[in-house]
This record gives structure tokens, C-alpha cells and sequence, in this order.
């Protein structure tokens, strides 16, 4: 079984997305249109996310109207997608809406996986309910030079030093690069 692995990038104020929830933010910083593949999770299956992050995938990338990109940034990945609303699925694209708490849906997705691991993308609330249920193994963060008045926060949770361990630290161009091994 792979691990469970949030990796995003954040504002230096805990910011994953803007009040309209965009990530152009993150656009805007030098060097993060084309992130270092190094720093992006390894042997994935499975990506989870909100609906927010989702929508905006398909609207800043146009994905519905060019479903062939979806194939470039999701080559053979099956998309969870947690959302209680209608949402639209480019064509060929692997992408299962499910709601409720992540426990009810966790074994289809650790099976959908397989051996290979699992990125959850986002958002913060998503995040908190992996780690209230014991479930997420590592949390990668690159840190961007920018800052946010408002918006999606990364976590909104009261998460104890004692649940996690730096395991790494490094500069990544303009980014900080922290990576956490989370302490069940």
C-alpha cells in the first residue's frame, strides 16, 4: 500500500487559494508555471480533491473543451473528487464524485490505488479530515513568496508539533520546500 501524501503550494501567510478560489496567485511567482518534477509526489494512482480545486482546474486550463490535457497532467490517474454539487468530467478523464466524510469513502480509494500513493491536492478542509482520521502519512508544502488579504487557509485545524516531523527542508528557486512525516 502507497502513502497518503498532501502536497501543495502555500502562501507565506498559510493561503492555498484566493477568495474566489484561484490559484493565480501562485502564477504570478517566477518559475512556478513549470515546477521541478522532483518536488512533486512520486508513483501516484490516485489524486483527491474539493470540488473548488477541481472547478478550477477545468476552467484555468480548459479542460473541457481540450480533455487532452487531462491525459498530460493526470496520465492514468483515477481523480476522487469530494463535492455534493453536479460538475462536469472532460472526456476520457477517470474522475468519481463522492461526498460525505473521507472515512466512508477511504477503502475505495487506498483500492483504486493500489500500491502506488495518493495526493490529495485540496483543500484545507479536506487536508483536516485525513489527519483527524489518522490517515495521511506526509504533508509537503512549497512555501511561495506571496501573500493573500483572505482566502482558502491551508488547514483549518489545530495540528500539535507532537503529530509532525521535518523530515526535509530546502530552498526550491523562489520556494521554501518543507516536508513533514505525520506521527500517528
Amino acid at each position: 500500500m502507497g502513502e497518503i501524501i498532501f502536497d501543495a503550494a502555500v502562501t507565506i501567510n498559510g493561503y492555498l487559494a484566493d477568495e474566489k478560489h484561484s490559484l493565480a496567485w501562485l502564477f504570478e511567482v517566477p518559475g512556478a508555471a513549470e515546477p521541478d518534477p522532483d518536488l512533486l509526489p512520486a508513483n501516484v494512482g490516485v489524486h483527491v480533491e474539493g470540488s473548488n480545486t477541481y472547478q478550477w482546474l477545468l476552467e484555468n486550463e480548459d479542460l473541457l473543451a481540450h480533455p487532452e490535457k487531462w491525459q498530460e497532467f493526470y496520465p492514468g490517474i483515477v481523480t476522487y473528487v469530494f463535492t455534493t454539487r453536479d460538475l462536469p468530467v472532460p472526456d476520457g478523464a477517470d474522475v468519481r464524485f463522492v461526498s460525505g466524510d473521507i472515512s466512508t469513502v477511504l477503502p475505495q480509494i487506498r483500492e483504486a490505488a493500489g500500491d502506488k500513493n495518493i495526493w490529495v491536492l485540496g483543500g484545507g478542509e479536506l487536508l483536516g479530515q485525513f489527519l483527524d482520521h489518522g490517515a495521511l502519512d506526509t504533508l509537503a508544502l512549497t512555501i511561495a513568496p506571496a501573500a493573500l488579504a483572505g482566502g482558502a487557509a491551508l488547514l483549518p485545524r489545530n495540528i500539535g508539533s507532537e503529530q509532525l516531523e521535518l523530515i526535509q527542508a530546502k530552498q526550491a528557486g523562489p520556494f521554501a520546500r518543507l516536508v513533514y512525516r505525520v506521527k500517528h
